[in-house]
């Protein structure tokens, strides 16, 4: 079952709240929000506003995920802040706009971000399920496990410094001694 999703965006005096709304409908195109829209002329009075609402599926998000070849980076960035049974995650609005996924993972990302935020009863499961790919019958991937990224982005060694793989540690260390 899919979870609740929430998705939300900062959008900046100087940006256009249309637009936004337009990179957020590439992925969530149910995304209604209920704040008030309105583009002003230059100079603005617009503040800082968060704009949020609901959305039923992560569908077409999770297919470009699988287009671009990047499930193993959406379970690690999806499941990097997973609590029980929920999670938030950002994507970049601008690269958004041009029809692909790009995590973000810094405080602050040119063009913006979107997040999402994630609910649901064994969501670990359930993020594991919809990034799964033909290559973990090789190497089985878990939500947090020990190959996970690190929470700046950098990836985990999967091999030591003599180049042996470290993924099945007790066997390679019986083969290799």
């Amino acid at each position: 079952m899919e979870p609740h999703i929430i998705i939300s965006s900062l959008v900046r005096p100087y940006e256009n709240i249309e637009k936004v709304i337009q990179s957020i409908n590439v992925f969530f195109p149910d995304f209604k929000t209920d704040e008030k829209i309105e583009n002003t002329s230059f100079p603005t009075k617009n503040k800082n506003l968060i704009i949020s609402g609901k959305s039923e599926t992560l569908n077409l998000l999770l297919k470009q995920i699988r287009i671009q070849r990047i499930s193993d980076t959406a379970l690690d960035i999806m499941s990097m802040d997973l609590e029980i049974n929920s999670t938030v995650f950002d994507i970049s609005r601008q690269a958004a706009m041009a029809g692909k996924v790009s995590f973000v993972l810094d405080k602050k990302t040119l063009g913006g971000k979107i997040s999402i935020s994630l609910a649901g009863d064994e969501l670990d499961l359930w993020l594991e399920e919809q990034t799964w790919h033909e290559g973990r019958n090789e190497i089985p991937r878990f939500s947090k496990d020990e190959f996970s990224m690190r929470y700046n982005g950098e990836p985990t060694e999967w091999f030591d410094k003599r180049g042996y793989p470290t993924i099945n540690q007790e066997e390679d260390s019986v083969n290799h001694e």
